[in-house]
């Protein structure tokens, strides 16, 4: 299991999440690469670097080859950040105090510098400040200087024996900027970050980094979203449900509707997921709702994730059905949340649900729908990992997870965009059906990991009291088809609604 604690031997980052990722931090007396086009957020993630620095009274040297101090201070006053005595900035770069006689700090241009002279610059004012922390900004302004491989791998390896015999933690930054890939680096420091930038045909652009290397330490790999909002970086760890287990006594919850927890075999265990699959319109959301209430009458907590739904036409539809989610939300055992699929990456969300778990203690979770959330995922495959390791989590915290998806058509044959029932541990079925010239419902519960359950298929409708389930459709045949056959001798169906 990654660890969460920082030790001594670690210098935090300062980003929220990444020392998870990274176990603790990074190494102090090492030197580590962060790599990632223009706009990625190297340089917050540097500045948040040296703040968490300064905050435990550690010197800290900014050498910036390319940006300005008055640019650098400007991008930390945007994120409300005021750079501490303990940061240096040393720039490299030209500067209008260049014809100042009487300027303290010597500044060139690194274009007219040799790269000795530059070196020079850089390690006379290292021993000036004896940093405990440095950042480079930025390698490609180097490698240039170098103008050869050969010369360009010795400068760094020159860096890298000099920073770690004085006991400096060190983050280069790289741009990725020159017109041939250079690995150099990646061999010579301890550890590699690479940030990336994607650009979906819609929607904000998408942030994502991985750990490339880091040596003699575990770490969480794969891709791990990332978001650069006021007050910096935050990171949110992929989720590995096998790092998350808990212990809870297994019973059944119910809906609070009778023939509902009938047709369940007594309610759905808890710890356990129930998929509810219909076209649009069945009415997947109030059956989801319904368990929300329920657990909300117990005592208990819940969250609502909505994907597909405006909240205020969600609120005034089910007030009208004596549900008033708005009470609950205040009094606080609601969590509800409008999703935005367009603006928030699958790793945020699951660090949302996570919150609402670990946090609000929620133990119903209702994710409405799966559609919304695949609109958030760059291809299918994903999503289905996404919502297995998502599933695998809540069902060791003991949470009942009830997950919608809207299939397409309304009656006969329908399909699902993403099939994952093989995932949940019950899977309930809407259908719409003509039965004596009106348009009715009809509910079954089509599998159940855990338990036995009713075979038979039932009618309901939603009134002004919410969900009504009527006796098992004994009598008829091919309700699931959408046009049934009466082969009975009495009708069960429920009676029209006079509402």
């Amino acid at each position: 299991m990654v660890a969460n604690t920082v030790s001594p031997q670690y210098a935090r980052t300062g980003v929220t999440g990444l020392d998870d990722i990274l176990s603790g931090g990074l190494s102090r007396g090492s030197v580590f690469l962060l790599e990632g086009s223009p706009g990625t957020g190297k340089t917050t993630i540097a500045l948040s670097f040296l703040l968490a620095g300064a905050e435990l009274g550690e010197p800290c040297l900014y050498i910036t080859l390319s940006e300005t101090a008055l640019e650098l201070r400007k991008g930390a006053l945007s994120h409300g950040w005021h750079l501490r005595d303990e940061i240096i900035i040393f720039e490299v770069s030209p500067s209008e105090s260049l014809l100042d006689a009487d300027q303290q700090q010597t500044l060139l241009y690194s274009s007219d510098l040799e790269l000795g002279e530059t070196t020079q610059l850089i390690l006379r004012e290292f021993e000036r400040v004896k940093p405990k922390r440095v950042v480079i900004d930025s390698l490609s302004e180097i490698r240039l200087l170098a103008q050869s491989s050969l010369r360009y791998r010795r400068q760094i390896l020159a860096f890298k024996h000099y920073f770690v015999g004085r006991d400096a933690t060190v983050l280069l930054l790289d741009d990725l900027t020159s017109e041939t890939p250079d690995k150099t680096v990646h061999s010579v420091a301890h550890g590699v970050i690479k940030l990336e930038e994607l650009s979906p045909q819609y929607g904000a652009e998408r942030r994502r980094l991985k750990i490339l290397k880091y040596r003699g330490q575990q770490f969480r790999g794969g891709y791990h979203d990332f978001t650069i909002k006021h007050g910096g970086v935050s990171v949110f760890p992929r989720l590995v449900a096998g790092e998350h287990r808990t212990s809870f006594a297994r019973k059944q919850m119910t809906s609070d509707v009778a023939e509902l927890d009938a047709l369940l075999g007594g309610g759905v265990e808890q710890g356990s997921s129930t998929l509810i699959l219909g076209p649009a319109g069945t009415g997947k959301s109030l059956f989801a709702i319904q368990f929300v209430v329920a657990a909300v009458r117990r005592g208990e907590k819940a969250a609502l994730f909505v994907f597909d739904e405006e909240l205020g036409l969600l609120f005034d539809r089910v007030n009208q059905m004596g549900i008033d989610l708005e009470k609950m939300r205040a009094e606080g055992s609601l969590h509800i949340e409008q999703v935005d699929a367009a603006e928030l990456s699958p790793g945020e969300f699951a660090y949302r649900v996570r919150a609402s778990v670990d946090t609000a203690r929620a133990k119903t979770v209702v994710i409405d729908s799966l559609n919304g959330y695949q609109a958030a995922m760059p291809e299918e495959n994903a999503l289905v990992l996404h919502v297995h390791e998502l599933l695998q989590y809540l069902n060791r915290q003991g949470v009942n997870t009830f997950l919608t998806v809207a299939q397409h058509g309304l009656v006969g044959d329908m399909k699902a965009p993403v099939d994952v029932t093989y995932l949940a541990d019950t899977v309930v079925l809407l259908r719409y059906f003509e039965a004596l010239g009106r348009v009715r419902r009809a509910v079954s519960v089509i599998k159940k990991r855990t338990g036995a359950h009713e075979e038979a298929i039932r009618e309901f409708r939603i009134g002004a009291t919410g969900l009504q389930l009527g006796k098992p459709l004994a009598d008829f045949q091919g309700v699931l088809r959408g046009v049934p056959t009466f082969v009975g001798n009495a009708s069960p169906l429920l009676t029209p609604n006079r509402d």
